[in-house]
């Protein structure tokens, strides 16, 4: 049934017996990367798809929405860090491939960091960075080729000097600053490990700024499970430290806490270990220390304690958890407390009273979208306010707070260069039955109003409680400008009401995730946006597993799919990548009763020869280190034997990107990689461009 167009994959008759069932894996071969005959494959892919791209239309189509991405694709700010009388933030400008770090002082404002001048091709990084309390130095990570394999750095800010570093840390670096700026504890990987393990074994080091690595004193981690992750923290007057860690990305950490008076090194005391609930600390300039936790909260709730008795001492709410929304982000300030909600998938900002957590007043929004609050560590009455829908580019909001009730004035502090208008664009919000009857929200983007049925894309991700609330999209923009509808549904498995949305969606209960998607793409269609004639799906990682669930469990119902970076073979997952972290999220095939829901929905062996499967564009990324290439490969060549589809009606192409990973990226390559999704989508799904 292959279609001679198709390259021959190496097709074999391997199989696992797992608990006694046997599971068949005709593409292992395709796991290996070093192999010829991997390397001849893909090589074949790789012509395949550049020669479908350069049919005239499609190459003339790619040129269009290519500009029309760069014209609709502003510059961007980012939420800033204030420390001592500077404040630190991101800012791109429209012509520059990455962000750079700027430093706001009193005297003006100045370029710290530009990533673009440390790679000729722009395929380094700056992954995170942090500001010391004083504000006199900087400590950031940075990675290259896209493999998040991060080093560790430290600048003088006065001087722009480089002081320390690179320190190789591997992934998930932190940092926390003791006061001062000569001493930090920071976590990077155990040394001298062997291969894949150095994604893991990460270990809490104390480092004194501008010391050899080698005399840097280990002070947690060790002896713990190789997969765990931590964050740390120290007190502004460096009597305290907390530390937190959690196995992958499971929704539940343990916290324990230091008195650092006691001597050195740390004594740390379990604040919270072996509980089902996540718990982030933070020290306040009142010596409280503060608990933003979901434990007996679902949608979360903020806490203080004395930390001196912390251990033995009640958690006193001052932010209850609120019935009906889930609380995001808060800002300390000297009288009052800012707090960001999500309600109904959208932010609200509210003041409170810092001592007894009455309500104050509320921060105006520009619209319905996404936000998130910070304030200085110290005194002040300063809030930052990051704002973003899907006709508004990031901005960031600032106002002086928790003088008289009214005098909440809200400024744009810092706002994108470039940015568009999309007067003609109407956002609505409705409501789908899922299949069990559970109400799914969904977004549905387009250009003027109501009309035909029209080409239309869904977008979903619903997992790892990670939500989808109303932020800007050049693509999306794009899309919608030249007569497409763009919708996204908030799935459970995403965060959107909480940790119970999210635990509704994993593990046994994954289908839901599946069935939520399927009732949005039905409604679409039976309200006239569109037809399954002009449908198309997109997801990327986890999105990538639930649009490869969606074409294997239906086919039927799309006309083309986008599938990226995506987790399709859920038995073997574990084995590569970053798979063995994810395994709370999903289930293990160590389990009998765990790789039969693994077996129920896995994609890539629910692929069926004899099938018509709609047109599918794979994208991967050969340095994405979280999820393995090999997902893709493995399922293309199923694909591709599998359909009765022609190649001219429903392709199934394998995009191939090389010195580039899993998230960050320069602009550039944002741009030419959404320009081949809507390419392939407009093409298949009928968009004229």
């Amino acid at each position: 049934m292959t279609d001679p167009i198709y390259p021959p994959a190496p097709e074999g008759a391997d199989a696992d017996t797992l608990h006694g069932v046997e599971v068949p894996d005709p593409y292992r071969g395709l796991e290996d990367t070093a192999s010829v005959e991997t390397r001849e494959w893909s090589g074949a892919e790789d012509a395949l798809v550049t020669e479908w791209f350069a049919a005239p239309t499609r190459a003339a189509a790619r040129r269009v929405l290519g500009e029309r991405l760069r014209a609709l694709l502003p510059g961007s700010v980012g939420l800033p860090a204030a420390r001592g009388d500077r404040v630190f933030f991101e800012r791109r400008h429209p012509d520059q491939e990455h962000a750079v770090l700027v430093v706001r002082a009193p005297g003006g404002e100045r370029v710290l960091l530009d990533p673009a001048a440390w790679a000729e091709d722009a395929t380094t990084t700056l992954d995170g960075w942090w500001p010391s309390w004083e504000g006199s130095r900087l400590a950031y990570a940075t990675s290259e080729r896209g493999e998040e394999d991060e080093s560790l750095h430290v600048l003088d800010v006065t001087t722009e000097t480089l002081i320390d570093g690179p320190i190789p840390c591997g992934r998930a670096v932190d940092v926390a600053w003791f006061p001062g700026g000569d001493h930090l504890l920071y976590v990077r990987r155990a040394p001298n490990l062997p291969g894949a393990e150095r994604q893991f074994h990460r270990r809490v080091w104390r480092h004194a700024v501008g010391a050899p690595v080698d005399g840097d004193e280990l002070v947690f981690g060790a002896g713990r499970d190789k997969t765990s992750y931590y964050a740390v923290g120290v007190s502004l007057d460096g009597r305290w430290a907390w530390v937190t860690a959690s196995l992958g990305t499971a929704p539940r950490n343990d916290v324990w806490l230091a008195d650092l008076a006691d001597g050195w090194p740390p004594r740390w005391q379990a604040l919270q270990e072996g509980v089902d609930a996540s718990t982030w600390p933070r020290f306040g300039d009142d010596g409280r220390l503060y608990l933003l936790t979901d434990r007996d909260a679902p949608r979360r709730r903020l806490a203080v304690v004395d930390p001196a008795h912390a251990h033995d001492g009640p958690w006193r709410d001052v932010v209850p958890e609120s019935p009906d929304a889930v609380l995001e982000s808060y800002a300390l300030t000297d009288d009052v407390i800012a707090v960001c909600r999500t309600h109904a998938v959208v932010a609200e900002i509210d003041l409170v009273d810092r001592i007894t957590g009455d309500p104050v007043a509320a921060l105006a929004l520009p619209g319905l979208g996404s936000a998130a609050v910070t304030g200085r560590p110290g005194p002040g009455r300063d809030v930052w306010v990051s704002f973003t829908d899907y006709r508004t580019p990031p901005m960031v909001l600032h106002a002086e707070v928790g003088g008289a009730p009214g005098d909440e004035a809200v400024e744009r502090w810092a706002e994108p260069l470039g940015g568009p208008a999309l007067a003609g664009l109407s956002v609505r919000r409705v409501t789908v039955a899922s299949a069990d009857g559970t109400p799914i929200p969904m977004w549905i983007v387009a250009h003027g109003e109501d009309g035909p049925p029209r080409p239309a894309v869904l977008y979903g991700y619903g997992g790892f409680g990670i939500s989808l609330t109303p932020s800007y999209s050049a693509a999306v923009a794009a899309w919608a400008e030249a007569g497409g509808v763009w919708a996204v549904g908030n799935l459970r498995g995403g965060g959107e009401f909480g940790e119970e949305w999210h635990r509704a969606g994993m593990r046994a209960d994954k289908q839901r995730v599946f069935d939520d998607f399927a009732a949005c793409a039905d409604w679409l269609v039976a309200e006239g946006w569109t037809s399954p004639a002009t449908l198309g799906i997109y997801g990327g990682s986890n999105g990538g597993l639930l649009v490869g669930a969606a074409l294997t469990q239906r086919p039927d119902r799309y006309r083309a799919v986008v599938c990226s970076a995506p987790l399709l073979d859920m038995v073997r997952y574990e084995q590569f990548g970053l798979g063995v972290t994810w395994n709370d999220e999903f289930g293990t095939a160590a389990s009998p009763t765990e790789l039969g829901w693994l077996l129920a929905y896995s994609p890539y062996h629910h692929v069926t020869k004899g099938r018509r499967y709609p047109a599918t564009l794979f994208t991967v990324f050969d340095g994405d280190t979280r999820v393995d290439p090999l997902h893709a490969r493995k399922m293309c060549a199923a694909m591709q034997a599998a359909t009765t589809a022609s190649f001219e009606d429903a392709p199934v192409l394998l995009r191939r990107e090389v010195d580039v990973g899993h998230a960050a990226r320069s602009i550039s390559r944002r741009i030419d990689l959404d320009a081949d999704v809507l390419t392939f989508l407009s093409d298949r799904l009928g968009l004229p461009v």
